[in-house]
C-alpha cells in the first residue's frame, strides 16, 4: 500500500472512531509511522484535506455498496430489504457501521466547511440517484422517485445514528418493516 492510500485508511478509521476534532496530525503521523514531511507531502493543506480525501474514499465505497446491492435484486423493496440486513449483520458483528455511512462526520464538519459539506452532499445526492433510478424502473415517477429516495436515505441514516446511540441494531429492523409499505 503506497503512503498516501495509508494515511487515508488509518485517517478514515481514526476520525470514524474519535471524530475529525479529536484527531490531530501527531496522531495520524504515529498511527501511519511516517514523518511530518511525507505527511505534508501528500496533504499540503494538513488536516481538512486528509477528512475530504477519506470522505471521497469512504464515499466510493458505500457507492459501490449501494450500487452491487440495487443491481444484485429485482426490486427496490427486495434490495432495500437486503440493504438493511446487511447493515444490522455488519452492526451485530462488528457494533458500527463506520463503512456505511459518513453521518457522523457530517454533524461534526458539515456547516465549518464548505469543501467537507461539498463532498457529503454529493455522496447522498449519489444514493439518492441510484434509489430514484431504481424507483423509476419498478414503475414510479420521475418525481416520487426522487422523493421516495431521498426519503430512504434518511431514513437508513438517521436508523445507522441511532443504532450507534442505543448500541442496538433494533432501529434499522424497525425500518426493515416501514420502509416496505412506501414501496408498495
Amino acid at each position: 500500500m503506497d503512503t498516501r492510500s495509508k494515511i487515508i485508511d488509518i485517517a478514515t478509521a481514526l476520525f470514524q472512531q474519535k471524530g475529525y476534532k479529536s484527531v490531530g496530525v501527531t496522531e495520524i503521523l504515529k498511527e501511519c509511522k511516517i514523518s511530518k514531511g511525507s505527511l505534508y507531502h501528500h496533504f499540503p493543506n494538513g488536516k481538512e484535506e486528509i477528512l475530504i480525501a477519506c470522505l471521497k474514499s469512504v464515499s466510493e465505497s458505500i457507492i459501490t455498496i449501494v450500487k452491487n446491492v440495487y443491481k444484485e435484486y429485482p426490486t427496490t423493496l427486495v434490495a432495500t430489504q437486503a440493504m438493511i440486513e446487511k447493515m444490522v449483520a455488519d452492526f451485530e458483528r462488528d457494533g458500527t457501521i463506520a463503512g456505511n455511512t459518513i453521518t457522523s462526520i457530517v454533524s461534526e464538519m458539515g456547516t465549518l466547511s464548505e469543501s467537507v459539506r461539498i463532498v457529503c452532499a454529493d455522496l447522498y445526492t449519489r444514493i439518492q440517484e441510484i434509489l430514484a433510478k431504481k424507483l423509476v424502473s419498478d414503475g414510479f415517477s420521475e418525481a416520487e422517485a426522487h422523493s421516495i429516495a431521498l426519503t430512504m436515505t434518511t431514513s437508513f441514516e438517521g436508523g445507522i445514528m441511532l443504532c450507534l446511540t442505543y448500541q442496538s441494531s433494533d432501529p434499522l429492523k424497525t425500518i426493515s418493516h416501514v420502509l416496505p409499505k412506501l414501496l408498495n
